[in-house]
């Protein structure tokens, strides 16, 4: 067995000491990232100043350049296997935080699946399927009920349009009687008019007046009487 194997072994068995908690793990990873990132940025310096060194010597003291040099070197493996170091932390981190974030995910589906299954041994399925049947039953009372009130209810209008009309013209036949009752014709003139003045040449003759014409009237109907009577006497012979 390895040193390293033997190290671990001796640390403590798994019944003796229990396994820290995912959070406890994280906030231990996170710590030696950034220790690690303190000392890259350490060995980088301590790199800037041993080339800075090994300039400075030059060829004037070859072997002060070279043992900067060769310091130089042994920072620089350091800093890769810091950089190695460094990923490994980070897959080891992201997948304690993936495994985590399962098992609270898993946690928290089964609490969901327990309430389920509490909430669903206080239903029967027998009871759901009446009371979706009662609830649509209502829905088509009450729908009934809103028509029922929307339709137009006539209070006694089953009238006969024909009658209506028929009377309708009735009243307005008395109107229109009405109205040509209180019409009144102009009176004719009693007097006599002003004889007329003689024609002058180039006039129009002059109309006769209404009094003329109805003298005239007159004396045609009085004809027209003894014509009558005359006949009626020579039928009677």
């Amino acid at each position: 067995m390895s040193k390293l194997g033997k190290f671990f072994k001796g640390g403590g068995s798994s019944k003796s000491r229990a396994a820290p908690s995912p959070q406890e793990a994280l906030a231990r990873l996170r710590e030696t990232e950034e220790m690690l990132g303190k000392k890259q940025e350490y060995l980088e310096n301590r790199i800037q100043r041993e080339l800075s060194l090994a300039k400075k010597h030059g060829t004037r003291d070859k072997r002060a350049a070279l043992q900067a040099l060769k310091r130089k070197k042994r920072y620089e493996k350091q800093l890769t296997q810091i950089d190695g170091t460094l990923s490994t932390i980070e897959f080891q981190r992201e997948a304690l935080e993936n495994s985590h974030t399962n098992t609270e995910v898993l946690r928290n589906m089964g609490l969901a699946a327990k309430a389920m299954k509490a909430v669903h041994e206080n239903m029967d399925v027998n009871k759901i399927d009446d009371l979706m049947q009662e609830i649509t039953e209502q829905q088509d009372i009450a729908q009934e009920i809103s028509e029922a009130f929307s339709q137009r209810v006539g209070f006694g209008d089953d009238f006969d349009e024909d009658e209506l009309m028929a009377e309708l013209e009735e009243l307005e036949q008395e109107e229109l009687n009405k109205k040509m009752t209180n019409i009144r014709l102009p009176s004719v003139p009693s007097s006599s008019l002003p004889a007329q003045p003689g024609r002058v040449p180039g006039q129009m003759p002059s109309v006769p007046s209404s009094a003329h014409r109805a003298r005239a009237a007159s004396s045609r109907r009085a004809e027209e009487e003894d014509d009558d009577i005359k006949q009626l006497a020579a039928w009677a012979t």
